[in-house]
């Protein structure tokens, strides 16, 4: 008996899916829940699994088309059947292996980054020459290879038929790297004996990126999605952004107090990250207007705080959701973001989780950026940037009311927002109330200080 292949739903509001690539061609044999092809939404990009075993007898949807949820994909069957099949309406496509990337420089995670698109999307997949004959590799282990600098030619995939996951490339990444941990050893020595010479300081030269210089390629699904929504967001609405600066001394002070009893007591890092969320959620109920959504000719304020986070990924920038974090002290808001990010990055976010903001914040500063004029992610009406902190000298008032000048740890607030519905004077006085819970710093309760 042949059995059917169809379109899942992805999320609960998900309709439609694309697929992306076909990890299969027709006629090969596939093991029950071993990854068939890989599908994309505009929430999330997954694998969908062989329901059973048998052989592939029928691919009716090629890549790159999309469908409704429910749609028959492909036809599994026994290999007797597929002599009365119908003709394959598209077999998968056998792309050659891309070149080996250098290793790239070292570089700083961010967190976060510069400005919003709640979506996912994968980049097609290709055979590649391994270890393991026949074996492939899926966009994300492909974006890993790349990251880490490791040649897939040389990995042997430990999955089902010899298929490389995460873990081999990982795996073989942190061999080279010992590796070349183990060859630079000698070095301090061979420095130590010749102290007459001068220390030559590091280049500050950037390391010429190989992986992409000179290519010309298709779009990911992801970047076509986030394409499509920041365009129709300049398009839909009246943007601007008002800046404010924030003097977080006080707030530094706390943190610095409080991260490693933090980190023992909740089991994750305490970053700067909640006490802005908190303070800018805090200030969205004072405000109303800041935590709206626009559709049509009408308007709905919203009576809970669902919170986008822009969280930057292999594949692209997504924004998961903390829903309710109104609700949620610092403790909370930390693990919840924490949490969120890290599964966002791994690929193991819940669709649902990537919908339902009514307000998003981007860390701008996590690259270094003291600010910038960030897009708002449709339909809400707001969408609030945070610089990075820099230790500044800055006039303040001493204990007797006189100025003096002293270093002070300050960032930019940039609130871009929709003035079809927000005037400068909302932004402004929403701003002002973020800024002086910030400044004020009085979270210490929360963290038990």
């Amino acid at each position: 008996m042949s059995e059917s292949v169809k379109m899942p739903a992805l999320g609960e509001s998900v309709t439609e899916g694309t697929v992306s690539s076909w990890l299969k061609a027709v006629g090969d044999t596939v093991e029950a829940d071993e990854p068939l092809l890989e599908v994309a939404t505009d929430k999330v990009d997954t694998e969908v699994p062989s329901p059973a075993s048998g052989v592939l007898l029928e691919i009716r949807v090629p890549e790159d088309e999309t469908v409704e949820v429910g749609t028959v994909l492909a036809i599994i069957g026994d290999p007797s059947e597929a002599g009365s099949a119908p003709a394959p309406a598209a077999p998968a496509p056998q792309a050659a292996p891309e070149p080996p990337a250098p290793a790239p420089a070292p570089a700083a995670e961010a967190p976060a980054p510069a400005a919003p698109a709640a979506t996912a999307a994968p980049a097609a997949a290709a055979p590649v020459s391994s270890g393991a004959s026949g074996s492939y590799v899926t966009p994300i282990v492909r974006k890993l290879a790349k990251d880490k600098g490791v040649d897939l030619s040389t990995v042997t995939g430990t999955g089902v038929g010899g298929r490389i996951r995460k873990q081999d490339v990982e795996a073989a990444a942190k061999a080279a790297e010992e590796a070349r941990a183990a060859a630079a050893a000698p070095a301090p020595a061979a420095e130590a004996s010749a102290p007459a010479a001068a220390a030559k300081p590091a280049s500050a030269k950037p390391e010429v990126d190989t992986t992409l210089r000179g290519r010309t390629e298709k779009m990911s699904r992801l970047r076509q999605v986030i394409a499509d929504r920041m365009i129709d967001s300049l398009q839909t609405s009246a943007q601007l952004t008002t800046v404010v600066e924030v003097d977080v001394t006080r707030v530094a002070a706390l943190r610095a107090r409080a991260k490693n009893d933090f980190l023992a007591k909740n089991g994750t890092k305490l970053t700067f990250l909640p006490f802005f969320v908190q303070a800018a959620t805090e200030a969205l109920k004072a405000h109303p207007k800041i935590n709206a959504s626009i559709e049509g000719k009408n308007v709905t304020y919203h009576d809970v705080e669902h919170v986008g986070i822009a969280v930057d990924t292999p594949r692209g920038l997504l924004v998961p959701v903390v829903k309710n974090a109104g609700d949620l002290n610092i403790p909370g808001l930390a693990k919840r973001i924490n949490d969120l990010a890290a599964r966002t990055r791994d690929n193991k976010v819940n669709p649902d989780e990537l919908s339902g903001s009514t307000f998003t914040i981007t860390n701008t500063g996590s690259g270094g950026a003291l600010f910038d004029t960030p897009i708002i992610n449709q339909p809400e009406v707001a969408i609030l940037g945070l610089g990075a902190i820099q230790r500044q000298p800055r006039v303040i008032k001493d204990a007797d009311g006189g100025e003096v000048i002293a270093i002070r740890s300050v960032c930019y607030l940039a609130l871009s927002y929709d003035h079809r519905l927000v005037d400068g004077a909302d932004a402004a006085r929403y701003l002002m109330t973020v800024k002086k819970r910030l400044e004020e710093g009085d979270f210490g309760g929360e963290l038990g200080l």
